[in-house]
């Protein structure tokens, strides 16, 4: 048997078992190299990291091609650490337990694979990778080598989430038989994505794979269950041709005056030192044009899902909202679980979120739930914590994720891209070598 037949045949189950996430070795720290300096590495992974876990974690490496930025953001961090734009040579000099994967979305694989074939472990943010092929990779390697791979779905942390879960592990609403979802980015946020390089496909692989990633892998973890058909539309409607004017980027934009997108990051002192100063490396314009013509991304999106516990699910995602959040109901036999969450809130205005469970024959009950401190709702820190601190203890909600927990997520995103595109539904299993499985193994 070659190498691939074995992998497709038993190589993939096993290694759907492995432990997902990092372990210590013998009390003492944990030693993590960071590959990809932008804002979510050389804070959430770099600077917080330093600040709140230098206990157990040790910085040995910082990696990315923009040798600026590195840089920089050796000293924004605080890191002592040396600095690589060679990825497998920081891994040869430095030698570090885990590598932490920040990059953009479509270059993921190529670290997460390297970093297991050269005996690491990995902790890779979402999504884990852009499509089926590079997935596949992934699993094939991890397969082989038996390494962890833990990927950082924050969204499973925070404290109103975990309290949907807890209400539908314990069948509140009887069995769960169909979920209506619908996801609203505001004009502020969404016009972020078609601002930077999630808006090109080649980079992020669309908002079905790099923001959904997020909602699909919330649906998995909160249904207990794996995707097994994907039908989905799209279109680009606002962002991009969709506009008379544009211009490359908003510095020096002669339609600056009437652009309601018009964004000045020279009024913000982070961007300026972490992408302006350093663009000359790479021509990444972080202030890039929401009307460029290269914008080849959905800005709204639609998906129906089945899952193969028998669950259906009714998605959408729009990027041009004049707010933020989410509307999620849960139909059961019993009743029905809802919430109307408002993301980008001040907190003095509603410190909690609201759920709602309904009785079918019954009463309406209304659960106040404080929000999380920190970001994402208070994931990140919990997520860390569960990461670098809680290796030994029970995981009763089932929050910590592994390949195949990144992989299912990632695959209804790529299902649903694909469904866009040839006006047909697409089964998950046609994919990669993951079968859907009724409960999530």
């Amino acid at each position: 048997m070659n190498r691939r037949d074995f992998i497709r045949t038993g190589g993939t189950a096993a290694a759907a078992g492995i432990l997902v996430r990092p372990a210590p070795k013998g009390g003492q720290r944990m030693k993590v190299a960071l590959v990809g300096t932008g804002i979510r590495g050389s804070t959430t992974w770099g600077r917080n990291l330093i600040r709140d876990y230098s206990d157990v974690v040790e910085h040995v490496g910082l990696c990315d091609i923009n040798p600026g930025r590195l840089e920089y953001v050796k000293e924004y961090m605080g890191a002592s650490c040396p600095t690589f734009t060679d990825f497998d040579e920081m891994i040869r000099v430095t030698g570090p337990d885990t590598v932490i994967v920040t990059t953009v979305d479509s270059a993921h694989h190529q670290y997460i694979v390297r970093a297991m074939e050269l005996g690491c472990d990995v902790v890779t943010e979402k999504p884990m990778t852009t499509d089926a092929e590079k997935c596949q990779a992934i699993l094939d390697t991890q397969a082989l080598t038996r390494k962890n791979v833990t990927v950082t779905f924050n969204y499973r942390y925070s404290p109103h989430r975990r309290a949907m879960k807890e209400f539908l592990m314990n069948h509140r609403i009887g069995r769960v038989t169909s979920v209506d979802f619908h996801w609203y980015l505001d004009v502020y946020h969404g016009a972020a994505y078609f601002r930077r390089w999630h808006g090109k496909e080649r980079f992020g692989g669309t908002l079905f794979v790099h923001k959904a990633t997020h909602h699909f892998d919330l649906l998995n973890w909160w249904l207990e269950s794996e995707p097994e058909e994907v039908f989905a539309y799209g279109d680009l409607e606002y962002y991009g041709h969709n506009n008379e004017f544009r211009h490359t980027n908003c510095r020096g934009c002669p339609h600056a005056s009437k652009c309601r997108h018009y964004w000045d990051i020279t009024e913000s002192e982070s961007s300026m030192n972490l992408y302006v100063a350093h663009e000359h490396h790479d021509g990444y314009l972080r202030d890039g044009c929401v009307w460029s013509e290269e914008i080849d991304i959905y800005d709204k999106m639609a998906a129906q899902i089945k899952y193969a516990n028998g669950v259906q699910v009714s998605y959408s995602c729009t990027t041009y909202s004049p707010y933020e959040g989410y509307r999620i109901a849960f139909n059961g036999t019993e009743g029905r679980l809802e919430a109307w969450i408002k993301e980008r809130q001040p907190w003095e205005d509603a410190p909690f979120d609201e759920l709602r469970i309904t009785d079918n024959f019954g009463q309406t009950e209304l659960i106040q739930i404080p929000h999380g401190g920190g970001g994402h709702g208070g994931g990140d820190v919990r997520l860390q914590d569960h990461i670098f601190r809680s290796e030994a203890t029970s995981d009763p909600y089932r929050q910590a994720a592994g390949s195949r927990d990144g992989a299912m997520s990632v695959l209804i995103g790529v299902a649903a891209r694909e469904s866009v595109k040839t006006g047909e539904p697409v089964r998950i299993e046609s994919l990669t070598t993951l079968k859907p499985r009724a409960v999530r193994p």
